[in-house]
């Protein structure tokens, strides 16, 4: 059975996370949605925003890309996948705030998935570990005097990981392949590190995608952090009102701030930045190929490719993003410049 994960209805649902990317690849615990699926059904997965398709010879499912699914989920669909779209352990996701929501049951669930009938790396014996049947180090990853607590959730360390020393993880948490977490660096649940990225300050019920940093003191809580973003020394994000009243974010499906929440933090598109000491306010949404700077609290909404209040020039913002990505050994590809200007054209049809 080949799978068909549609995503042309997230767009603008789950703005800003879905202009240069499908909804598929939202991570939402340890594994992004689409990394979910190829667990079960490798080489079967396909997204009708990414052709060519699968080939006609096997019986071809659609689902919607938001789905996050569940290894019950997906364990019954080898046989037949069951009715309906949405079950028990398989959220919906309506709107981008809702992955912080989503990701401690994911990092669970994931957490079994992936470990199951495997041994954990060993532990050194330098940190303080609690519930050490609950962390799970792969190999090639190093921790050095840290304290690791799974108390209260697994604690996941991906393939050739740094924990520095004096880190503070309290699960859930993952860390992903490749990820840095720098000396005296808080983290807390459900927090997910994405593979190559550099964590630094404090962080909690938050998600970083993939590639991004914030290496640096400063407070990220209850905020999803695109790829290929950087937060500047300093950065730090209000995630909870002084009223203590609902969060209301803006929807770009809806054409109008909704509540999300007592707690709501940051949502940053791809390849955005912030510059030192930049103060995000509660409820604040930063679209993709962002420069944000500034010596006051941001907007909270701050459109796709701007430039502080003026617009990003185009030429500037792919050649900005090169000098990112040659950081760390990558270059920007013809089809993510492809998808960049797509963005970039609606904007100057506006």
């Amino acid at each position: 059975m080949n799978i068909l994960l549609d995503d042309r209805s997230c767009r603008d649902a789950l703005y800003p996370f879905c202009q240069v990317r499908s909804a598929a690849h939202i991570r939402v615990g340890i594994l992004s949605i689409y990394e979910k699926w190829q667990w079960f059904f490798p080489g079967k997965v396909w997204l009708v925003s990414e052709p060519p398709g699968p080939p006609g010879d096997e019986p071809l499912v659609t689902v919607p890309a938001s789905l996050v699914p569940s290894e019950a989920y997906l364990m019954a669909a080898r046989e037949q996948l069951p009715a309906g779209t949405v079950a028990a352990g398989c959220p919906l996701l309506e709107y981008p705030w809702q992955i912080t929501s989503a990701n401690d049951r994911a990092i669970r669930e994931d957490f079994r998935m992936i470990t199951r009938d495997r041994v954990s790396g060993p532990v050194s014996p330098t940190n303080r570990v609690v519930q050490p049947e609950a962390v799970f180090i792969e190999p090639g990853a190093t921790v050095e005097f840290s304290i690791l607590n799974a108390s209260a959730g697994p604690i996941y360390i991906g393939r050739d990981a740094q924990i520095e020393e004096g880190s503070l993880i309290r699960g859930p948490v993952s860390i992903g392949e490749g990820s840095r977490v720098k000396m005296g660096t808080r983290i807390y649940g459900a927090t997910t590190i994405g593979p190559f990225c550099l964590a630094g300050g404090e962080i909690k019920n938050s998600v970083m995608t993939a590639y991004s940093n914030k290496g640096h003191d400063g407070y990220l809580g209850d905020s999803v952090i695109g790829s290929w973003c950087n937060l500047g020394a300093g950065t730090s994000n209000s995630n909870l009102k002084n009223t203590a009243a609902p969060v209301r974010m803006w929807s770009r499906k809806d054409h109008a701030y909704v509540e999300a929440g007592v707690k709501c933090g940051l949502l940053m598109g791809d390849y955005s930045r912030s510059a030192i000491n930049t103060s995000f306010n509660t409820g604040t949404v930063v679209g993709v190929c962002c420069n944000v700077f500034g010596d006051t609290f941001q907007k909270r909404t701050i459109g796709d490719f701007s430039w502080g209040d003026e617009r990003y020039r185009f030429d500037k913002a792919i050649s900005d993003i090169r000098n990112w990505k040659q950081l760390k050994g990558m270059d920007i590809t013809s089809g993510e410049i492809e998808a960049l200007q797509q963005v970039y054209q609606t904007l100057e049809i506006k």
